[in-house]
């Protein structure tokens, strides 16, 4: 979909802050990029970064730098950062070794601690089909690094983990928020191999708030319990046919999910 379009429907529905979405949805300059929000009166808040961070070849601060450059540009202040294969897509995910593990730590704490050197927050993504997908993954990260954690509930929920869970034992980690709900019977066929991530996201994995099986409302509750004063990210994945009444489509299904959160934060308010 056209910026100009999701970007005014955003507005319209109150909305005063965005990710960066993905690469080449906004311009690519980052004067140009904090133009074009200040436009339609949003703030950015920074956006999802995948990279590759376990090949000890590879320098990823030639990917993060630009980037964080992009958040200071436009007044953001979170790098969402994604531990890359370095493959196409996210069907095929291979096994690191202890070496390419500890090169992927390190390079966590060096981003985290160059991130805060330069006023932003860097902070690790689970992801499906990324070396950092599932409970496993996150608890070794949590372990060996000091690198910051962004609990996404619909992607740690699709590879079989509990993000409340999580959250709880880390809540003193948890810098950012993702908020997606999912079919777990759709993700499980996902992390299977029986379908491809893109085709089940096609054909309607990720669920409006409060209609998946995630639960939430106790996301929520923990993180407000114990302070928790970041974003909360609303990611709505839909279905949209070209030549949609207006009112239809995407913009309904994050009004219900925008309306879902703003309930949901003042029951715990």
């Amino acid at each position: 979909m056209p910026a100009d379009r999701v970007l005014t429907e955003m507005q319209s529905l109150g909305l005063g802050a965005t990710e960066f979405g993905p690469d080449g949805f906004l311009p690519t300059d980052p004067a140009e990029k904090a133009a074009f929000l200040e436009g339609y009166g949003l703030q950015a808040v920074g956006g999802f970064l995948p990279v590759v961070l376990h090949d000890p070849a590879h320098d990823p601060m030639v990917d993060v730098d630009p980037f964080i450059d992009a958040c200071l540009a436009s007044g953001a202040g979170v790098v969402v950062l994604a531990a890359s294969t370095g493959l196409d897509g996210y069907d095929a995910r291979p096994v690191l070794d202890e070496l390419q593990w500890k090169t992927l730590l390190a390079n966590l704490d060096r981003i985290a601690d160059h991130a805060a050197s330069r006023g932003v927050v860097a902070a690790i993504h689970p992801h499906i089909g990324t070396l950092v997908e599932n409970a496993d993954d996150t608890q070794r990260v949590l372990d060996g690094s000091h690198v910051g954690l962004c609990i996404d509930t619909g992607h740690l929920a699709a590879a079989g983990a509990d993000p409340v869970a999580i959250t709880l034992a880390n809540l003193d980690r948890v810098k950012h928020v993702h908020l997606k709900d999912v079919d777990a019977a759709a993700a499980a066929r996902v992390v299977s191999g029986e379908v491809a991530f893109a085709d089940a996201v096609a054909a309607g994995m990720w669920q409006v708030l409060g209609q998946g099986d995630v639960d939430i409302r106790a996301m929520i509750d923990a993180l407000r319990s114990h302070g928790y004063d970041g974003w909360y990210v609303l990611e709505q994945d839909v279905m949209f046919k070209h030549g949609a009444p207006e009112g239809i489509g995407p913009v309904a299904d994050v009004r219900s999910c925008l309306d879902f959160v703003k309930d949901a934060l003042e029951a715990t308010a």
